[in-house]
Protein backbone atom coordinates (compact mmCIF):
# COMPACT_ATOMS: atom_id res chain seq x y z
CA UNK A 1 0.00 0.00 0.00
CA UNK A 2 1.38 3.40 -0.96
CA UNK A 3 0.00 6.91 -1.18
CA UNK A 4 -0.04 7.71 -4.89
CA UNK A 5 -0.42 11.40 -4.12
CA UNK A 6 2.69 11.33 -1.93
CA UNK A 7 4.61 9.36 -4.55
CA UNK A 8 3.86 12.01 -7.17
CA UNK A 9 5.08 14.71 -4.78
CA UNK A 10 8.23 12.68 -4.10
CA UNK A 11 8.94 12.19 -7.81
CA UNK A 12 8.47 15.91 -8.49
CA UNK A 13 10.80 16.78 -5.60
CA UNK A 14 13.55 14.53 -6.98
CA UNK A 15 13.16 15.79 -10.55
CA UNK A 16 13.29 19.41 -9.45
CA UNK A 17 16.38 18.97 -7.26
CA UNK A 18 19.66 20.35 -8.70
CA UNK A 19 21.26 16.92 -9.14
CA UNK A 20 17.93 15.11 -9.40
CA UNK A 21 18.53 13.41 -6.11
CA UNK A 22 17.49 14.00 -2.51
CA UNK A 23 18.97 12.89 0.80
CA UNK A 24 17.34 10.10 2.76
CA UNK A 25 16.54 12.69 5.43
CA UNK A 26 14.50 14.65 2.88
CA UNK A 27 12.70 11.47 1.86
CA UNK A 28 11.96 10.50 5.48
CA UNK A 29 10.68 14.00 6.27
CA UNK A 30 8.30 13.82 3.31
CA UNK A 31 7.14 10.27 4.10
CA UNK A 32 6.40 11.08 7.74
CA UNK A 33 5.59 14.77 7.89
CA UNK A 34 4.14 15.99 4.59
CA UNK A 35 1.38 18.33 5.75
CA UNK A 36 -1.35 16.34 4.03
CA UNK A 37 -0.12 12.89 3.00
CA UNK A 38 2.74 12.19 5.42
CA UNK A 39 2.26 9.32 7.86
CA UNK A 40 1.85 11.51 10.95
CA UNK A 41 -0.49 13.95 9.21
CA UNK A 42 -2.61 11.38 7.39
CA UNK A 43 -5.17 11.10 10.19
CA UNK A 44 -4.77 7.31 10.19
CA UNK A 45 -2.08 6.95 12.88
CA UNK A 46 -3.28 4.83 15.78
CA UNK A 47 -1.17 3.93 18.81
CA UNK A 48 -1.78 0.79 20.81
CA UNK A 49 -2.94 -2.75 20.18
CA UNK A 50 -4.84 -1.83 17.00
CA UNK A 51 -2.21 0.52 15.60
CA UNK A 52 1.19 0.27 13.93
CA UNK A 53 3.07 0.46 17.25
CA UNK A 54 2.54 0.98 20.96
CA UNK A 55 4.31 3.10 23.55
CA UNK A 56 4.72 2.86 27.31
CA UNK A 57 1.60 4.96 27.86
CA UNK A 58 -0.41 2.46 25.79
CA UNK A 59 -0.02 -0.08 28.59
CA UNK A 60 -2.06 1.83 31.15
CA UNK A 61 -1.76 4.76 33.51
CA UNK A 62 1.32 3.66 35.44
CA UNK A 63 3.94 5.16 33.15
CA UNK A 64 2.33 8.60 33.23
CA UNK A 65 1.67 8.45 36.95
CA UNK A 66 5.26 7.52 37.74
CA UNK A 67 6.48 10.34 35.51
CA UNK A 68 4.16 12.67 37.41
CA UNK A 69 5.87 11.66 40.66
CA UNK A 70 9.21 12.64 39.14
CA UNK A 71 7.82 15.95 37.86
CA UNK A 72 6.49 16.80 41.32
CA UNK A 73 9.96 16.29 42.79
CA UNK A 74 11.44 18.53 40.09
CA UNK A 75 8.94 21.22 41.11
CA UNK A 76 9.89 20.81 44.76
CA UNK A 77 13.60 20.86 43.91
CA UNK A 78 13.18 24.23 42.21
CA UNK A 79 11.47 25.72 45.25
CA UNK A 80 7.86 25.17 44.12
CA UNK A 81 7.83 27.90 41.45
CA UNK A 82 4.51 29.31 40.31
CA UNK A 83 4.11 28.77 37.45
CA UNK A 84 5.92 25.49 36.82
CA UNK A 85 5.88 24.64 33.11
CA UNK A 86 5.65 21.07 31.90
CA UNK A 87 6.26 20.99 28.14
CA UNK A 88 5.55 17.73 26.34
CA UNK A 89 7.09 17.56 22.89
CA UNK A 90 5.30 15.12 20.60
CA UNK A 91 2.30 13.99 22.65
CA UNK A 92 1.09 11.07 20.52
CA UNK A 93 -2.60 10.45 21.07
CA UNK A 94 -2.71 12.49 24.30
CA UNK A 95 -2.97 9.54 26.68
CA UNK A 96 0.28 10.30 28.47
CA UNK A 97 -0.72 13.90 29.13
CA UNK A 98 -4.11 12.70 30.35
CA UNK A 99 -2.57 10.19 32.77
CA UNK A 100 -0.17 12.78 34.19
CA UNK A 101 -2.79 15.47 34.67
CA UNK A 102 -5.45 13.18 36.17
CA UNK A 103 -2.96 11.76 38.65
CA UNK A 104 -1.86 15.20 39.80
CA UNK A 105 -5.42 16.51 39.97
CA UNK A 106 -6.42 13.60 42.19
CA UNK A 107 -3.71 13.93 44.81
CA UNK A 108 -1.37 16.88 44.28
CA UNK A 109 -3.51 20.00 44.55
CA UNK A 110 -0.69 22.42 45.42
CA UNK A 111 1.44 21.31 42.49
CA UNK A 112 -1.53 21.27 40.12
CA UNK A 113 -2.37 24.90 40.93
CA UNK A 114 1.05 26.01 39.74
CA UNK A 115 1.22 23.68 36.74
CA UNK A 116 1.09 25.00 33.20
CA UNK A 117 1.04 22.11 30.72
CA UNK A 118 2.13 22.90 27.16
CA UNK A 119 2.05 20.47 24.24
CA UNK A 120 4.23 21.07 21.20
CA UNK A 121 2.97 18.91 18.34
CA UNK A 122 4.05 19.15 14.69
CA UNK A 123 1.21 16.98 13.40
CA UNK A 124 -2.12 18.76 12.95
CA UNK A 125 -3.89 15.39 12.77
CA UNK A 126 -2.45 14.22 16.08
CA UNK A 127 -3.20 17.60 17.66
CA UNK A 128 -6.89 17.01 16.97
CA UNK A 129 -6.67 13.54 18.52
CA UNK A 130 -4.96 14.97 21.62
CA UNK A 131 -7.53 17.74 22.00
CA UNK A 132 -10.35 15.23 21.82
CA UNK A 133 -8.65 12.97 24.37
CA UNK A 134 -8.06 15.82 26.81
CA UNK A 135 -11.28 17.76 26.28
CA UNK A 136 -13.07 16.29 29.31
CA UNK A 137 -10.23 16.77 31.80
CA UNK A 138 -11.45 20.15 33.00
CA UNK A 139 -7.83 21.26 33.26
CA UNK A 140 -7.71 24.85 32.06
CA UNK A 141 -3.94 25.29 32.33
CA UNK A 142 -3.31 23.19 29.22
CA UNK A 143 -2.39 24.67 25.84
CA UNK A 144 -0.97 23.75 22.45
CA UNK A 145 1.86 25.98 21.29
CA UNK A 146 4.50 26.22 18.59
CA UNK A 147 8.18 26.77 19.28
CA UNK A 148 7.77 30.35 18.06
CA UNK A 149 5.22 30.97 20.83
CA UNK A 150 7.81 30.29 23.54
CA UNK A 151 10.36 33.03 24.22
CA UNK A 152 14.02 32.30 24.87
CA UNK A 153 14.80 31.41 28.50
CA UNK A 154 11.15 31.75 29.50
CA UNK A 155 10.51 28.25 30.88
CA UNK A 156 11.09 27.24 34.47
CA UNK A 157 10.14 23.61 34.73
CA UNK A 158 10.68 20.56 32.55
CA UNK A 159 10.65 19.78 28.85
CA UNK A 160 10.06 16.10 28.17
CA UNK A 161 9.76 13.79 25.18
CA UNK A 162 8.72 10.15 25.08
CA UNK A 163 9.62 8.36 21.84
CA UNK A 164 10.01 11.54 19.82
CA UNK A 165 13.65 11.74 18.76
CA UNK A 166 13.59 8.30 17.08
CA UNK A 167 11.12 9.68 14.51
CA UNK A 168 13.29 12.63 13.41
CA UNK A 169 14.45 12.34 9.79
CA UNK A 170 17.99 10.96 9.60
CA UNK A 171 20.76 11.11 7.03
CA UNK A 172 22.20 7.77 5.95
CA UNK A 173 25.94 7.70 5.46
CA UNK A 174 28.21 4.96 4.21
CA UNK A 175 31.87 4.01 4.00
CA UNK A 176 32.53 3.73 0.27
CA UNK A 177 36.04 3.11 -1.13
CA UNK A 178 37.50 4.42 2.11
CA UNK A 179 35.56 7.66 1.85
CA UNK A 180 32.65 8.90 3.90
CA UNK A 181 29.71 9.36 1.55
CA UNK A 182 25.94 9.73 1.75
CA UNK A 183 22.95 7.73 0.53
CA UNK A 184 20.65 9.65 -1.82
CA UNK A 185 17.46 8.79 -3.64
CA UNK A 186 17.09 9.30 -7.37
CA UNK A 187 14.90 7.96 -10.16
CA UNK A 188 15.90 5.29 -12.63
CA UNK A 189 13.24 4.56 -15.25
CA UNK A 190 10.82 6.33 -12.90
CA UNK A 191 11.66 3.93 -10.06
CA UNK A 192 13.08 5.06 -6.75
CA UNK A 193 16.77 4.11 -6.56
CA UNK A 194 19.48 4.57 -3.95
CA UNK A 195 22.65 6.28 -5.09
CA UNK A 196 25.90 7.21 -3.34
CA UNK A 197 27.46 10.67 -3.52
CA UNK A 198 29.50 13.10 -1.45
CA UNK A 199 28.16 14.36 1.87
CA UNK A 200 25.36 16.91 1.56
CA UNK A 201 26.70 18.96 4.47
CA UNK A 202 29.89 19.20 6.50
CA UNK A 203 27.75 18.87 9.62
CA UNK A 204 27.61 15.09 9.09
CA UNK A 205 31.37 14.73 9.59
CA UNK A 206 31.23 17.21 12.46
CA UNK A 207 28.57 15.07 14.14
CA UNK A 208 30.83 12.03 14.06
CA UNK A 209 33.66 14.12 15.51
CA UNK A 210 31.30 15.24 18.27
CA UNK A 211 30.69 11.63 19.34
CA UNK A 212 34.30 10.50 18.71
CA UNK A 213 33.49 8.04 15.93
CA UNK A 214 35.74 7.53 12.89
CA UNK A 215 34.06 5.28 10.33
CA UNK A 216 37.20 5.26 8.18
CA UNK A 217 39.09 3.15 10.72
CA UNK A 218 39.94 -0.38 9.57
CA UNK A 219 37.49 -1.96 12.01
CA UNK A 220 34.60 -0.62 9.92
CA UNK A 221 34.02 -2.70 6.78
CA UNK A 222 33.49 -1.26 3.30
CA UNK A 223 29.85 -0.42 2.56
CA UNK A 224 29.18 0.07 6.27
CA UNK A 225 25.96 2.09 6.42
CA UNK A 226 24.48 3.97 9.35
CA UNK A 227 22.49 7.06 10.33
CA UNK A 228 23.21 10.57 11.56
CA UNK A 229 20.42 12.51 13.25
CA UNK A 230 21.23 16.18 12.74
CA UNK A 231 17.70 17.20 13.66
CA UNK A 232 18.21 15.78 17.15
CA UNK A 233 21.03 18.27 17.69
CA UNK A 234 18.90 21.15 16.38
CA UNK A 235 15.96 20.08 18.54
CA UNK A 236 18.04 19.97 21.72
CA UNK A 237 19.63 23.33 20.94
CA UNK A 238 16.18 24.88 20.53
CA UNK A 239 14.85 23.25 23.69
CA UNK A 240 17.84 24.33 25.77
CA UNK A 241 17.47 27.91 24.52
CA UNK A 242 13.85 28.06 25.70
CA UNK A 243 14.69 26.69 29.16
CA UNK A 244 15.58 29.27 31.80
CA UNK A 245 15.97 26.85 34.68
CA UNK A 246 15.02 23.24 35.10
CA UNK A 247 15.15 19.92 33.32
CA UNK A 248 14.99 18.15 29.98
CA UNK A 249 13.87 14.51 30.13
CA UNK A 250 14.23 12.30 27.05
CA UNK A 251 12.92 8.72 26.90
CA UNK A 252 13.57 6.65 23.79
CA UNK A 253 15.17 3.53 22.44
CA UNK A 254 18.80 3.92 21.56
CA UNK A 255 22.42 3.52 22.56
CA UNK A 256 25.52 5.40 23.50
CA UNK A 257 27.66 6.17 20.44
CA UNK A 258 30.12 3.31 21.02
CA UNK A 259 27.24 0.82 20.84
CA UNK A 260 25.30 2.66 18.15
CA UNK A 261 28.24 2.66 15.77
CA UNK A 262 29.51 -0.84 16.45
CA UNK A 263 31.44 -2.21 13.46
CA UNK A 264 29.16 -5.27 13.43
CA UNK A 265 26.05 -3.09 12.99
CA UNK A 266 26.72 -2.73 9.28
CA UNK A 267 23.25 -1.54 8.24
CA UNK A 268 22.52 0.87 11.06
CA UNK A 269 19.36 0.88 13.16
CA UNK A 270 16.68 1.98 10.71
CA UNK A 271 13.39 0.16 11.18
CA UNK A 272 9.79 0.50 10.06
CA UNK A 273 6.43 -0.35 11.64
CA UNK A 274 3.31 -1.25 9.73
CA UNK A 275 0.31 -2.78 11.49
CA UNK A 276 2.50 -3.98 14.38
CA UNK A 277 4.93 -5.68 12.01
CA UNK A 278 8.51 -4.51 12.13
CA UNK A 279 10.66 -4.59 8.99
CA UNK A 280 13.57 -2.68 7.46
CA UNK A 281 12.25 -1.43 4.09
CA UNK A 282 11.64 2.34 4.39
CA UNK A 283 10.37 2.52 0.81
CA UNK A 284 7.38 0.23 1.33
CA UNK A 285 3.92 1.49 2.37
CA UNK A 286 4.79 5.09 1.51
CA UNK A 287 2.76 7.41 3.73
CA UNK A 288 1.26 4.49 5.66
CA UNK A 289 4.10 3.30 7.89
CA UNK A 290 6.30 4.63 10.64
CA UNK A 291 10.04 4.97 9.97
CA UNK A 292 12.42 5.27 12.90
CA UNK A 293 16.08 5.11 13.87
CA UNK A 294 17.54 4.52 17.32
CA UNK A 295 18.71 7.52 19.31
CA UNK A 296 22.39 8.29 19.81
CA UNK A 297 22.34 9.40 23.45
CA UNK A 298 26.02 10.39 23.40
CA UNK A 299 25.18 12.99 20.76
CA UNK A 300 22.44 14.43 22.99
CA UNK A 301 24.77 14.57 25.97
CA UNK A 302 27.60 16.22 24.02
CA UNK A 303 25.27 18.67 22.33
CA UNK A 304 23.77 19.43 25.72
CA UNK A 305 27.18 20.39 27.07
CA UNK A 306 27.53 22.87 24.21
CA UNK A 307 24.12 24.34 25.16
CA UNK A 308 24.81 24.92 28.87
CA UNK A 309 23.11 21.68 29.93
CA UNK A 310 24.50 19.29 32.52
CA UNK A 311 23.82 15.56 32.30
CA UNK A 312 22.15 14.62 35.58
CA UNK A 313 21.84 10.95 34.74
CA UNK A 314 21.40 8.36 32.01
CA UNK A 315 19.73 5.09 32.90
CA UNK A 316 17.31 2.43 31.68
CA UNK A 317 13.57 2.97 31.77
CA UNK A 318 13.07 -0.13 33.91
CA UNK A 319 15.44 1.14 36.59
CA UNK A 320 14.01 4.64 36.36
CA UNK A 321 10.44 3.43 36.93
CA UNK A 322 11.44 1.03 39.71
CA UNK A 323 13.14 3.91 41.53
CA UNK A 324 9.89 5.88 41.26
CA UNK A 325 7.79 3.13 42.81
CA UNK A 326 6.83 0.59 40.15
CA UNK A 327 7.98 -2.24 42.42
CA UNK A 328 5.48 -1.08 45.06
CA UNK A 329 2.74 -1.24 42.44
CA UNK A 330 3.69 -4.82 41.62
CA UNK A 331 3.59 -5.74 45.31
CA UNK A 332 0.18 -4.10 45.65
CA UNK A 333 -1.28 -6.66 43.26
CA UNK A 334 -1.20 -9.20 46.09
CA UNK A 335 -3.17 -6.97 48.44
CA UNK A 336 -6.51 -8.60 47.64
CA UNK A 337 -7.98 -5.50 46.01
CA UNK A 338 -7.99 -6.98 42.50
CA UNK A 339 -9.63 -9.96 40.86
CA UNK A 340 -7.55 -12.57 39.05
CA UNK A 341 -8.13 -11.10 35.58
CA UNK A 342 -7.10 -7.62 36.72
CA UNK A 343 -4.00 -9.00 38.43
CA UNK A 344 -2.74 -10.84 35.36
CA UNK A 345 -3.47 -7.95 33.00
CA UNK A 346 -1.86 -5.30 35.18
CA UNK A 347 1.11 -7.45 36.12
CA UNK A 348 1.80 -8.07 32.44
CA UNK A 349 1.64 -4.35 31.69
CA UNK A 350 3.97 -3.46 34.56
CA UNK A 351 6.45 -6.14 33.58
CA UNK A 352 6.47 -4.86 30.00
CA UNK A 353 7.42 -1.41 31.27
CA UNK A 354 10.54 -2.80 32.97
CA UNK A 355 11.46 -5.66 30.63
CA UNK A 356 15.13 -4.97 29.76
CA UNK A 357 14.74 -6.55 26.31
CA UNK A 358 11.78 -4.27 25.50
CA UNK A 359 10.47 -0.99 26.85
CA UNK A 360 12.44 -1.39 30.06
CA UNK A 361 15.65 -1.18 28.06
CA UNK A 362 14.82 2.25 26.66
CA UNK A 363 17.22 5.02 27.58
CA UNK A 364 16.23 7.78 30.00
CA UNK A 365 18.39 10.89 29.79
CA UNK A 366 17.85 13.80 32.18
CA UNK A 367 19.71 17.05 31.63
CA UNK A 368 19.54 20.22 33.71
CA UNK A 369 20.18 23.93 33.29
CA UNK A 370 21.12 26.51 35.92
CA UNK A 371 20.63 24.09 38.80
CA UNK A 372 22.26 23.99 42.21
CA UNK A 373 23.77 20.69 43.32
CA UNK A 374 20.79 19.72 45.52
CA UNK A 375 18.40 20.37 42.61
CA UNK A 376 20.21 17.77 40.51
CA UNK A 377 19.24 14.88 42.80
CA UNK A 378 16.23 13.03 41.35
CA UNK A 379 14.39 9.97 42.63
CA UNK A 380 14.30 8.31 39.19
CA UNK A 381 18.10 8.30 39.04
CA UNK A 382 18.72 6.70 42.44
CA UNK A 383 19.21 3.17 41.10
CA UNK A 384 22.64 2.44 39.56
CA UNK A 385 22.72 2.67 35.76
CA UNK A 386 23.34 -0.51 33.79
CA UNK A 387 24.63 0.97 30.50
Amino acid sequence: MISQELREILVDKIKSSPKQQITFAEYMALALYHQQYGYYNSGTVTIGAKGDFFTSSSLGKDFGELLAIQFKQMWANLGCPDPFYLVEMGAGNGELAQDIVLYLQAGEADFTKTLRYIIIEESTALTKVQQKCLAENNFTQLSWQNWSDISSESITGCFFANELVDAFPVHRITKNQNRLQEVYLSLKRDRLTETIDSLSTARLAEYLDLVDINLLELQYPQDYCTEVNLQALDWLKTTAAKLKRGYILTVDYGYTADKYYRPARTQGTLQCYYQHRRHNNPYANLGHQDITAHVDFTALQRQGELCNLKTLGFTQQGLFLMALGLGDRLNDLSSGKYDVTQIFKRRDALHQLINPTGLGGFGVLIQGKNLMDKERLLHGLTMPPMF
